[in-house]
């Protein structure tokens, strides 16, 4: 019998990736696919544009809160359990979204949405490292990257085609197939996986989603013009939960709240890394819109065409990495795609004011490529330097640094337009770029001795924390 990280065979992996893959496209579109129909969801339930916008804040709110709790679930009960769950709980969570009648119903259909989708996240890294063999875990990630590049491309466009043609309820019902199919080949190709056997700890779950709700909430309110007092209130109170939570957290040998990993010093530089690089991705996402827009003077249309060439080109750029990954380590990969990308981002803050599309086109080509060279190799390299059989805990750390990262971005932008007003899209763009920096320079670290011969959990046959098998 094979090893439980030496994967499963053809052609069973390639349906366990076509399982991962589709419940990943959904997680992620669904993200984003509600932000283009909110003026006709108002309309149709009679909300007001500032209610509406807890369509979206619900499933995010509920994919804050709970993914390391999923992640912990997934080494107690399994990965595939959990995965199966949350993609069956997604499904049905979005037919009642397109049922709902009120936008109270359709919030609470939200936050369901958004627990499946962070059952199906916290875990599908750790799942992939049991379906594939170790020699080809970075094919696997490079192959989970593009679709998530590819389903964050096409988002917008398949929700405008699809508004175009039917009306908003579509935009979930198309889900209820999809997973139905999901669900079914899932239940037929996911690997069974090593479970623990310690219990779950609810009591920290709770401190989990205090700390991380509030403290995110806080830091996405600090640029929206939010009282003072309320936002400090909450940020204050999220370091108070997460203080609770590490005391707690220390003496336990699973925690769910991984401190054990962030020990490891390869792992947690591979967390700031991913922090650093999503808060710069983030801050050029938000503002390019503005950017291009109010600075350039292209239209909606153009931009949208414009900002194309960066999810397209990490979609090239991320199977790429995650063959080279296999190669040599994430600590040069990830330095090189980061300063890659951070010139693409400084060559964009310093456009002329006539630029031609071509000329903006190929900077954000220079960026996905850039971002997506560095995130295969990152991401293999922190699973790689947790022992297997918390694979869950890491799997939720890299999905929770994502959105802290994507978070204080964002976050980020608004504090640029609030105090540079039209100056804020090319601030954000240069603040982007420093962010992409400092990314490269934590990369670079993981190349020190120190990183690299830290103490482990010993796994026979687990690849090396280094991030790279080196070949003659």
């Amino acid at each position: 019998m094979n090893h439980p990280t030496d994967g499963i065979g053809v052609p069973a992996r390639h349906w366990a990736m076509l399982t991962i893959a589709l419940g990943v496209s959904m997680a992620v579109l669904d993200g984003s696919i509600a932000n283009v129909a909110l003026p006709t969801i108002a309309r149709d339930v009679g909300a007001t544009p500032a209610n509406a916008v807890w369509v979206v804040n619900a499933y995010q709110l509920a994919v804050t809160v709970s993914l390391l709790a999923c992640a912990s679930l997934g080494e107690i009960v399994g990965y595939r359990r959990v995965y199966l769950t949350g993609l069956a709980v997604m499904t049905l969570a979005s037919l009642a979204c397109a049922l709902s009648g009120s936008l109270l119903a359709l919030s609470l259909a939200r936050v369901l949405q958004g627990l499946g989708a962070s059952a199906m996240m916290g875990v599908n890294i750790a799942q992939l490292r049991f379906v594939y063999p170790r020699r080809m875990l970075g094919t696997a990630l490079g192959i989970n990257a593009m679709v998530v590049a590819v389903s964050a491309a096409i988002g917008p466009t398949l929700a405008s085609a699809i508004l175009s043609a039917a009306s908003w309820q579509w935009l979930f019902l198309v889900n209820v197939p999809i997973g139905a199919i999901a669900v079914l080949i899932g239940s037929r190709v996911l690997p069974e996986t090593p479970r623990g056997t310690h219990a779950f700890d609810w009591l920290s779950a709770l401190l989990n989603a205090a700390a991380f709700g509030l403290l995110i909430t806080g830091i996405d309110e600090i640029g929206h013009g939010e009282a003072p007092l309320l936002v400090a209130l909450e940020i204050a109170g999220g370091v108070g939960f997460f203080w609770l939570l590490v005391r707690r957290q220390g003496a336990r040998a699973a925690p769910l709240l991984p401190v054990d990993l962030l020990r490891i010093p390869m792992f947690s530089l591979s967390v700031l890394t991913s922090v650093c690089s999503y808060a710069a991705q983030m801050l050029a996402y938000v503002s390019l819109p503005f950017f291009l827009q109010d600075t350039l003077g292209y239209g909606q249309v153009a931009t949208g065409l414009l900002m194309t060439p960066w999810p397209v080109a990490v979609a090239v750029a991320a199977p790429l990495s995650g063959r080279l990954t296999d190669r040599y380590p994430a600590g040069v990969l990830g330095s090189v795609g980061l300063f890659i990308m951070a010139c693409g981002l400084v060559l964009l803050a310093t456009l002329p004011a006539h630029a031609t599309p071509l000329n903006i086109g190929w900077r954000m080509a220079l960026c996905g490529a850039g971002f997506g060279l560095f995130q295969t190799p990152n991401n293999r390299t922190l699973m790689a330097s947790a022992p297997s059989h918390r694979s869950g805990g890491a799997g939720g750390m890299l999905a929770t640094a994502r959105l802290l990262g994507q978070t204080t971005g964002a976050a980020l932008v608004a504090v640029a337009f609030s105090f540079f007003a039209e100056r804020g899209g090319v601030v954000s763009l240069g603040g982007g770029a420093v962010c992409a920096a400092a990314a490269a320079a934590v990369s670079l670290l993981r190349l020190s001795g120190r990183a690299k011969a830290a103490p482990r959990a010993s796994v026979p046959g687990e690849v090396p924390a280094s991030g790279g098998v080196r070949h003659p």
